[in-house]
């Protein structure tokens, strides 16, 4: 028997349909809806956004998870340039910790799904599906500031690990989305699909049992295509 491969890739290439993203765009209110009724964060600036391959357009059905930030713009984590410091900016210490600030995210997660439904690890939560949304990683973070010299800075997000290995993950999710959909539009927008048709290939690859396939990362794909 053989594979008509013209015809998978074309399927692969596809993100997945209406109802899935029905789903994850339920997904992401949800997890809005469950920081603007807590007590403790709504007085916060804190925005809730989606990032990862399903921001970035870039999911394939088999893969239809939701990555959500919960990012935090009242506290910063701060990178100086050499021979700078907080004070050449005038920025001072925040007597509101990380860690706090992810025990109220929890707190708020789980008033509103319920406790069975979340689940806290090392840097997200985890929520869990249902009919209405698709399964979730919720991870709190607070801005992450990169400086110049000149006092200008790119801004991205950050966290602290439970375990803190590493102490510090930094992300640049807006930055990321520009550049996939620059990448996009100067590929005649194959960049996105020729993406999913490797994650595709890689799961089947991973469904008929060949090791080198599994547990690779699917933004590691991104990144080499």
């Amino acid at each position: 028997m053989t594979t008509d491969w013209e015809a998978k890739f074309a399927l692969w290439s596809k993100p997945p349909g209406k109802t899935e993203l029905d789903r994850c765009n339920n997904t992401d209110t949800a997890v809005k809806n469950a920081i603007k009724k807590s007590e403790k964060l709504k007085a916060r600036d804190i925005r809730v956004f989606c990032h990862g391959s399903y921001q970035n357009n870039t999911n394939v059905r088999a893969d239809s998870d939701v990555d959500v930030a919960i990012v935090c713009y009242d506290v910063f984590f701060p990178d100086y340039p050499e021979g700078t410091t907080a004070e050449t900016f005038g920025n001072k210490d925040s007597d509101y910790e990380y860690s706090i600030f992810k025990n109220e995210v929890e707190e708020a997660l789980v008033d509103y799904f319920g406790r069975p439904a979340v689940k806290r690890g090392n840097k997200a939560f985890d929520i869990k599906d249902n009919s209405y949304h698709v399964e979730a990683d919720a991870a709190p973070f607070f801005e992450h500031r990169r400086y110049s010299k000149d006092g200008n800075y790119l801004s991205g997000v950050g966290l602290i690990p439970d375990n803190h290995i590493p102490f510090q993950v930094i992300n640049w999710p807006q930055q990321h989305y520009d550049n996939g959909v620059d990448k996009n539009n100067k590929t005649g927008r194959r960049y996105k699909s020729v993406i999913r048709i490797l994650k595709s290939l890689c799961n089947e690859m991973a469904d008929n049992n060949v090791s080198k396939a599994k547990n690779i990362m699917g933004f590691l794909i991104e990144c080499l295509v």
